[in-house]
């Protein structure tokens, strides 16, 4: 499992709208998601001699699983190119990992997609991001405009979640079943393998991370500091979690905690498929069947991992 190195990339923050949009008005309903993949630069050096970017099949997988197909969006592109593809796709997935959030083309191109997806929300064209590890980080960072983060080492560790109040009303957890935010609150159900974070403490004196996003859960780190594990934009469909929920159904290393319970497969199926259906509120869509075809994740071969890194597939770039 790669460790999150976090730097913040204050450059590419851009202010949202004085007038947050309104979220979940009814309208049509798109049956055809496509959910974009950003790629992420190959870091470890076992890995570089498959490729210079990489997803890990894991999140493919899940978000497949929910019923949405998967476009892989390859770094380097020109911004004409990334606002193509920000018409074609219905949400994007920002992947745990380890990649430089100051230097790095995937912070730089993540700044692209937040600020369309802020500029198109207001506008009233849903477009919902979700970020992971990594991803959750570099969304705290977008949005405060500086780096918050601080050690939470929380490294190969599977744990239950101290849900706020607000987890209880929130978007995310609406889905879930009572029995499943019970076992969410007292079982393991949550793999995390990370080495930062923002406290709960940064996070509550921070008025724009206040103002821009609810709490729904907290987790104690290594060294007893409470760091925030779950969030959602309150009016943005902005999520971010702390943990990975993608490893319960499709990452098995025995080495690795990874919750494989129940329990543990019915959470992350509930997260991948309100994701998905968050999609489902994007109209976007490719120009012709053509462009979506060749688009498509399905053109790529994953490459098994399991014998030189905790996953059993890689998609190489």
């Amino acid at each position: 499992m790669l460790l999150t190195v976090v730097l913040c990339l204050p450059v590419i923050f851009v202010p949202w709208s004085d007038s947050l949009p309104t979220r979940r008005q009814p309208g049509p309903v798109n049956n055809r998601p496509i959910i974009g993949i950003l790629t992420q630069e190959v870091e470890d050096d076992v890995m570089k001699p498959f490729g210079k970017t990489y997803i890990p099949a894991s999140y493919v997988k899940y978000i497949e699983s929910a019923g949405s197909r998967v476009v892989p969006i390859r770094l380097t592109q020109s911004t004409a190119a990334y606002e193509n593809i920000f018409k074609s796709i219905n949400g994007l997935l920002l992947i745990g990992g380890s990649s430089d959030l100051e230097t790095s083309d995937f912070a730089k191109v993540a700044g692209i997609f937040f600020r369309l997806a802020l500029k198109a929300n207001d506008a009233g064209d849903s477009f919902p991001i979700w970020g992971t590890c990594l991803g959750m980080q570099l969304l705290t960072c977008l949005v405060a405009g500086e780096n918050l983060l601080t050690k939470t080492t929380a490294e190969n560790m599977a744990l239950p979640l101290n849900l706020t109040k607000e987890a209880h009303s929130s978007q995310m957890f609406q889905g879930f079943p009572s029995d499943v935010m019970k076992a969410l609150s007292q079982e393991a159900l949550t793999g995390n393998f990370h080495q930062y974070g923002v406290t709960m403490k940064t996070f509550k004196e921070n008025e724009k991370l206040q103002s821009f996003f609810s709490i729904l859960s907290t987790n104690t780190a290594e060294n007893g500091a409470i760091f925030v594990s779950t969030m959602e934009g309150r009016t943005y469909p902005f999520y971010g979690v702390q943990w990975h929920p993608e490893v319960n159904r499709f990452q098995w290393d025995p080495k690795l905690n990874f919750p494989h319970s129940s329990d543990a497969v019915r959470v992350a199926s509930l997260l991948a498929e309100f994701f998905v259906n968050e999609g489902r509120r994007s109209l976007h869509h490719f120009d012709q069947p053509e462009e979506e075809a060749e688009s498509l994740i399905y053109n790529y071969t994953p490459t098994y991992a399991g014998n030189f890194t905790g996953y059993e597939q890689i998609y190489f770039f």
